[in-house]
């Protein structure tokens, strides 16, 4: 940088091109060039990348892992079963370090494209999300591990919630009964989790499989309803977040339980109280919005279902079920419970 100081301090006093390149010694095409040059600000040195030996295998890779996404992920390529087949198929000279280093940063590539092509989705008023979460409660004086269904409007970001012993499709529809009755209608569509107790959805599945109950439930009601794929927590987030919340606004501390039904029965009015605050992106009040839900919402239809699922079992003479049931069958006279 002296240099062209010096060059354009002697250009300025009159000295000619020819003049400055003799006291600079330098040559005139480089004086001529820094007498152009009218941005002298630095610039960052750029690296030419230096070829390495793992490029020519680059695209086999990136085609065996594009061909790993339809694959069960327990029987995806790991760097090294790479390394082996480059090596043992393609004669490949490379380390299994090198091969390390390019698996890892091509698949936090796939992962950048795949976060990218995430929209979020538009829900609709009537629309609804529904999970399960876990809690503690004091259950007549024992502390007890319990279920909390969360039911959540993401058009509005209202969320209800029922106290549930377990996961199950029972749960799960008796649940629904009654926030349905709480509602006064019925949501037009639920999206549930990969892992309800109501249905399962496989790789490679593109219906799930629903319980015989659910069926039955849902014809009942006339909603739609559909289920994440696998590992896909993002499909059903509002529901997600909202599990956590109310287990930190309604269940902490413990609460002291003596009576499920009743306990569950005043759950809905006071998720209705946090709904007070503005929506996270709307510019209106959650419980404003949720008035839009209901309005959306499905008749109830003109029976209440009756959730229970009858089994058949063969009893003994002292009236239990065979062993391994679990299920006792009482004795009545000489009746006696038949499969």
């Amino acid at each position: 940088m002296p240099q062209v100081q010096s060059i354009r301090r002697l250009r300025r006093n009159g000295e000619s091109v020819a003049s400055i390149a003799r006291k600079t010694h330098v040559s005139e095409p480089t004086v001529r060039k820094y007498l152009a040059k009218e941005d002298l600000s630095a610039v960052p040195s750029v690296r030419k990348p230096r070829a390495s030996v793992i490029d020519p295998y680059l695209p086999v890779i990136e085609q065996w892992l594009a061909e790993d996404r339809a694959n069960w992920r327990k029987q995806r390529h790991t760097a090294t079963r790479i390394w082996e087949r480059l090596r043992d198929e393609h004669g490949a000279e490379v380390s299994l370090s090198t091969v390390t280093r390019a698996v890892a940063r091509l698949r936090r590539e796939f992962a950048a494209e795949r976060d990218e092509a995430f929209m979020d989705l538009v829900w609709h008023p009537g629309e609804a999300q529904a999970d399960f979460g876990e809690v503690d409660v004091l259950l007549r004086g024992v502390v007890q591990r319990m279920h909390h269904f969360v039911l959540d409007f993401p058009y509005s970001n209202v969320g209800l919630v029922q106290l549930m012993p377990g996961e199950n499709a029972e749960c799960t529809c008796l649940a629904l009964r009654n926030l349905f009755e709480w509602l006064g209608g019925v949501p037009e569509r639920i999206v549930f989790d990969n892992a309800a107790g109501v249905g399962h959805k496989g790789y490679g599945e593109r219906e799930p499989r629903l319980t015989h109950l659910f069926q039955a439930f849902q014809a009942h009601y006339g909603f739609d309803c559909s289920f994440c794929n696998p590992y896909s927590g993002h499909e059903k987030g509002a529901v997600e977040s909202k599990v956590g919340m109310v287990r930190r606004k309604l269940f902490v501390p413990r609460p002291s339980v003596w009576g499920l039904e009743n306990f569950s029965a005043g759950l809905p009015d006071r998720c209705l109280e946090l709904a007070t605050k503005p929506h996270y992106r709307k510019d209106t009040e959650e419980r404003g919005l949720f008035s839009e839900d209901r309005a959306a919402l499905l008749p109830l239809p003109g029976k209440r279902f009756d959730v229970v699922t009858w089994r058949h079992m063969k009893a003994d003479r002292y009236g239990v079920a065979a062993p391994g049931d679990g299920i006792a069958v009482p004795r009545t006279g000489r009746t006696r419970a038949e499969g």
